[in-house]
């Protein structure tokens, strides 16, 4: 059974080496932690090590797949950060988040823009008042 100190450190290892710490990882390192440990090999391989594809290429993979799911926004947040740290540019990340309109539509789409538009600052540009004013005069019910 690992120490109280052990578990600190494998939770700072995971944090050191993946950018972060997700919510179930500081759950279940200090109540599954073999469980934690063995789900970690599969992210380890799977996620982290570079095979045929390299780290920054998967995250921006995973970010598209987060918002096909709609993950909540600070889990798609968490791997634009990462994604943005290995080099990735704000617009590599958004062009991986407008793929997902041809699968999962412009609702999926908004859910990942907002994420985005969030962990990197992005603001839009507000209409004129008169334009909404245009609209509403040649649509006035009688």
């Amino acid at each position: 059974m690992a120490t109280h100190q052990e578990k600190i450190d494998y939770l700072n290892q995971q944090v050191a080496s993946r950018g972060y710490a997700q919510h179930y990882q500081k759950v279940c390192v200090e109540h599954d932690f073999d469980m934690l440990v063995k789900a970690n090999d599969l992210t380890q391989h799977l996620l982290m090590k570079d095979r045929v594809l390299d780290r920054k290429t998967k995250e921006l993979i995973f970010i598209a797949a987060l918002t096909m799911l709609r993950a909540p926004e600070w889990q798609i947040k968490q791997h634009i950060d990462v994604a943005m740290t290995l080099g990735a540019s704000q617009e590599a990340v958004l062009e991986a988040i407008e793929l997902t309109i041809l699968g999962g539509g412009f609702v999926v789409f908004s859910h990942g823009l907002k994420a985005w538009s969030e962990a990197v600052g992005a603001k839009g540009i507000e209409p004129t008042v008169e334009a909404l004013e245009q609209f509403k005069s040649r649509h006035a019910r009688a």
